[in-house]
C-alpha cells in the first residue's frame, strides 16, 4: 500500500471514529483530559507551548514557505531548468487549496474544541488547521528544496527537522488546549495526501 493510500485509509478511520463517538474518540478525549491536567499542573511550560503553536499560523507558515520556494526558484533558474518556476508554482498552488480542503471536512465532522476553549467562530476543530498548515508548509518546502541538497546527510537532517517541528506544533496544539490529540493526527493524515499527490502531480524533483 502506498503512503497516500495508507494516509487516506487512516484519516478515514480516524473521521469515522470521531463521528460515531468510537472506541478511538473516547480513548482521545481520555488522553487529552490527562494533558490539560498536566499543563496545568506544569504552567511554566505555556509560553514554549503557545510558540510551538504559533507556528502553525498562517502569518507564519506561509511566508517561510513562500522563502523556500522563491530560494528553489531562483536556484533552478540560475542552473538553467527549461521549467525552473514550476516545481514553486505546483507547491504553491497546493498550498492554496489546503483551505477549501480542510473547511468542508470541518463542517462534515462539527467537533467542538477541547472543554471551554474557543478559538474562532467556525464549525469545527477536525482536523486542525493549524497542524495541517504546519505540516502542508514544511512538507511542500521539502519537495520543492530536497532535489537541490547534494548531500544525503544533509537530506535527511532537513527531513528529520521537519519531522520534529510537526511533532513539536501538534504537542503544543494539545497542551494548549485548542485541539483534540485526533485533530491533529488526521491533519497529518490528510498532509500526507496532499504531499503525496503534490509528488506525483508536480514532479517538483
Amino acid at each position: 500500500m502506498t503512503v497516500v493510500g495508507a494516509c487516506a485509509l487512516l484519516l478515514a478511520l480516524l473521521t469515522w471514529q470521531v463521528a460515531v463517538h468510537g472506541p478511538l474518540f473516547h480513548s482521545d478525549t481520555g488522553v487529552d483530559s490527562a494533558v490539560l491536567q498536566a499543563a496545568a499542573r506544569y504552567r511554566f511550560l505555556t509560553p514554549a507551548a503557545q510558540f510551538l503553536a504559533d507556528l502553525g499560523d498562517i502569518q507564519v507558515a506561509v511566508p517561510a514557505l513562500a522563502a523556500a520556494l522563491g530560494y528553489a526558484a531562483w536556484y533552478r533558474r540560475r542552473a538553467g531548468h527549461a521549467r525552473w518556476w514550476l516545481p514553486s508554482a505546483c507547491c504553491a498552488l497546493v498550498m492554496a487549496l489546503v483551505g477549501p480542503v480542510i473547511v468542508p471536512l470541518k463542517d462534515l465532522v462539527s467537533r467542538p474544541a477541547p472543554g471551554s476553549t474557543v478559538l474562532l467562530g467556525h464549525s469545527g476543530y477536525f482536523p486542525s488547521g493549524h497542524a495541517s498548515t504546519a505540516a502542508m508548509a514544511c512538507g511542500l518546502a521539502l519537495l520543492a528544496t530536497l532535489p537541490l541538497l547534494r548531500s544525503t546527510s544533509a537530506r535527511r537532517l532537513l527531513v528529520a527537522a521537519a519531522v520534529l517541528l510537526n511533532g513539536a506544533v501538534g504537542a503544543g496544539l494539545v497542551w494548549r488546549g485548542y485541539h483534540w490529540p485526533l485533530d491533529v493526527a488526521a491533519a497529518w493524515c490528510l498532509s500526507g495526501v496532499l504531499l503525496g499527490l503534490t509528488r506525483w502531480w508536480g514532479s517538483p524533483g
